[in-house]
């Protein structure tokens, strides 16, 4: 395994939000850049009644229906040699040849923005996020992003969906991404996302005494009310969380987390549900806990840290073209340092 450390790392300890989680078979044969696309599939039964754009859109979900429907049309994307219309039904042999030249996926704009690479080869790039960077632009973020600044930094990733992008974490938490430089590294990092193979650590600071680890096993999905929030309730999206306690405070606990699926909000929802809020975290905590008898400087630095709690640490996967494991670290950014460092010295545990 080749592990790849970022310098001047604050974490002591070795152990242990994707754009939607998609699945898709192992039975690709591609030879693609980030230019022309060149894709065959060979369907199976599985397949059998499925409309042909549905069946498409099901084994190369990086691309939406409706442009592989036009592709259809236009004759790029071919059923056993052959252009046939979209509602066609699938008799669970056909073979799907795609070959087309790839359009920008992106209207965003590239920005001259610094990114903290933690590693990067013709394959992949993972970047160690600011915390207040923006992953995807979106309404009242449409510069400053991590797409604009990826489109940039690598202007092939703009042929690709979501600029190479298939996993994302909050604009206020720090920490890995993987980013994709071709479509065959977009479709395997999205297949191992898919399989829960990607090995995603976060360290965390929350409100409480917590005794020992555990799992968090509960279905996740948008709150009926505070369209801002996630909330665990039944009928929604499969969500588990592990976690170990790292660091016992008199008031507080340091905690890593390690995420099976990549839900919105995940860990955030997961450990407010559990009575364990992490520390500065402005949408699942009302207010600021200061606790009785708290120093000036820990009160201070409590009210001052106006963000979740939440970095992401580690990450590992298996290298798109070269199946080597790989293992990637990035250090505490600075506030999250200065919160640990402060609750050592003024919050320590009896």
């Amino acid at each position: 395994m080749t592990s790849i450390n970022s310098s001047h790392s604050n974490c002591t300890e070795t152990d242990f939000n994707l754009l939607e989680e998609t699945d898709d078979a192992d039975n690709h044969n591609s030879s693609t850049t980030a230019t022309h696309l060149s894709l065959q599939f060979q369907l199976d039964e599985q397949y059998l009644g499925l409309r042909i754009d549905q069946a498409a859109a099901t084994v190369w979900p990086d691309f939406s229906r409706e442009k592989l429907k036009q592709w259809m049309k236009d004759g790029y994307l071919l059923v056993d040699g052959n252009k046939i219309k979209p509602k066609y039904r699938c008799e669970g042999h056909e073979r799907l040849t795609l070959e087309v030249e790839l359009e920008p996926q992106t209207r965003s704009t590239p920005e001259d923005i610094p990114l903290d690479v933690i590693y990067e080869d013709d394959d992949i790039l993972v970047i160690n996020k600011p915390v207040g960077m923006v992953v995807h632009p979106g309404a009242g973020n449409s510069s400053g992003t991590l797409v604009n600044a990826l489109l940039h930094y690598a202007p092939k990733t703009a042929e690709l969906a979501r600029a190479g992008l298939v996993h994302r974490i909050d604009k206020d938490t720090s920490g890995l991404l993987v980013v994709a430089k071709t479509l065959e590294a977009q479709f395997s990092l999205s297949r191992q996302l898919a399989r829960k193979s990607v090995y995603r650590v976060y360290d965390l600071i929350v409100y409480g005494n917590m005794i020992a680890g555990g799992t968090v096993d509960e279905p996740i999905k948008r709150h009926p009310v505070d369209r801002i929030k996630m909330t665990v309730l039944p009928g929604g999206r499969d969500a588990v969380t592990h976690y170990n306690v790292k660091e016992r405070f008199q008031n507080f606990t340091r905690v890593q987390a390690q995420l099976e699926t990549g839900r919105t909000h995940q860990i955030r929802v997961h450990f407010s549900y559990i009575g364990y809020g992490l520390v500065g975290d402005p949408v699942y905590m009302s207010r600021v806990r200061v606790p009785a008898g708290a120093s000036e400087r820990l009160a201070e630095t409590l009210r001052g840290f106006r963000r979740q709690a939440l970095h992401a640490a580690k990450l590992g996967l298996i290298h798109p073209r070269t199946q080597e494991e790989m293992l990637f670290e990035a250090p505490w950014p600075e506030d999250f340092n200065t919160l640990v460092t402060v609750l050592r010295e003024e919050n320590k545990a009896y």
